[in-house]
């Protein structure tokens, strides 16, 4: 297959200039060895999503042309790799179904190496998956200079067969990105995995002086800090914002919140304890990152999902473990929703301060925030007077 081609054109339209030293791991990289086959989001003509398998060989023009776009490719969902999966096979949707590992799209990948300000003798700690984002930085620095780690022992095992046949030979483990890092002490950690907080191991891991780059679980936040004297790092929230899958500890997610819980045939159904009109119109938080990271910090944990009526009426639902439960309805986008809370918190009023002081700013302070990280994980953010904690 003539992929060559394909390579330098994702290169020339990356947001890569030709002078960087990424441009050529980018453009000579054969990320196609890396994803055979992907999982693809699809509607049946019934109108059920599904997730449909994708195999390269079946149909190379198809595999060029989305292996060399700058996107994610899902790789493995639920337990089932798509390496394992049979050609025309699709799995119904769902939350027991989620994307678990995926080949990241190239330039993100690219914007956590250069926030991570990598020089040509760094020694490098970076998360696996697909095993193509381990091939871009053994690319950029030589093999020797390059750990990769995962948690699942058969993605660990393709990538080294090829990043072995990409003509790269690191050092590649299995292992709970959360807890012992392999031995060694690495000048930088950039996962493009989520994290719920900065693992400890990480700081002790780090040399001294050097960096981390990663993002916080359930935000879009991408935090960058430097390894501070008392073994902990100080740094800041990055302009850009980004979103990866969390951390997972073992074949699949612990899921918090199974489809149907209590919690939500109450938020369904019931009627609320407090009944207002909301000063704004519906959010769907998760399509945000500004507004979901300041909830996220405020009120961890928030399970948020939505629903469209055939009459295009559209509901808003929020959930929380400790029973708290919000649901807002509006017949039109612009039109101010009615809001049924209940339980410990009120989530809604909650998301409402949030607005009110984006509102009345112009911006949140979570934008540019200083980050603070003790020996213990313990992260501080802080900028105009605000400050959260994530521990």
């Amino acid at each position: 297959m003539n992929w060559e081609p394909a390579a330098r054109r994702l290169a020339a339209t990356s947001m890569i200039r030709p002078e960087s030293r990424w441009y050529e791991p980018l453009a000579t990289t054969p990320r196609h060895l890396f994803v055979p086959r992907w999982w693809t989001r699809t509607t049946t003509s019934d109108s059920k999503e599904v997730w449909e398998l994708r195999d390269g060989a079946s149909d190379t023009d198809a595999w060029l042309r989305d292996v060399y776009s700058d996107t994610t490719l899902v790789t493995r969902v639920g337990t089932l790799h798509a390496d394992h999966a049979e050609v025309g096979q699709s799995l119904a949707r769902g939350r027991d179904r989620r994307s678990t590992s995926s080949s990241t799209l190239p330039a993100l990948v690219l914007m956590m190496y250069r926030a991570a300000w990598i020089t040509d003798t760094s020694r490098l700690l970076v998360t696996c998956g697909s095993g193509y984002g381990t091939a871009l930085a053994c690319a950029r620095l030589g093999a020797e200079q390059v750990t990769s780690v995962d948690i699942d022992p058969y993605l660990v095992q393709a990538a080294r067969k090829r990043l072995a046949e990409a003509g790269h030979h690191p050092r590649v483990e299995v292992c709970d990105l959360t807890g012992d890092l392999p031995e060694g002490r690495h000048d930088r950690i950039i996962s493009t995995v989520a994290v719920p907080a900065v693992p400890v191991s990480w700081l002790e891991a780090l040399a001294p002086g050097g960096r981390l780059v990663t993002t916080i679980a359930d935000t879009g936040l991408v935090i960058v800090a430097d390894k501070t004297s008392d073994g902990g790092a100080k740094g800041y929230v990055a302009s850009e914002a980004a979103g990866f899958m969390s951390v997972r500890h073992g074949e699949d997610y612990d899921d918090t919140f199974p489809e149907n819980p209590p919690v939500w045939q109450a938020a369904q159904n019931a009627e609320g304890e407090s009944v207002t009109t909301s000063r704004y119109p519906l959010m769907y938080v998760p399509d945000t990152w500004d507004v979901r990271s300041t909830l996220e910090l405020r009120v961890p944990g928030i399970d948020h999902r939505q629903h469209t009526a055939d009459d295009g009426t559209r509901t808003i639902y929020m959930l929380h473990a400790d029973g708290s439960w919000a649901r807002a309805t509006a017949a039109g986008r612009r039109d101010s929703p009615t809001v049924h809370q209940s339980g410990p918190r009120r989530l809604w009023d909650d998301l409402d301060r949030i607005r009110t002081w984006l509102a009345v700013d112009g911006d949140l302070p979570i934008r540019g925030a200083t980050v603070t990280i003790a020996p213990d994980g313990t992260a501080t953010f802080s900028r105009k007077g605000w400050s959260a904690t994530l521990t």
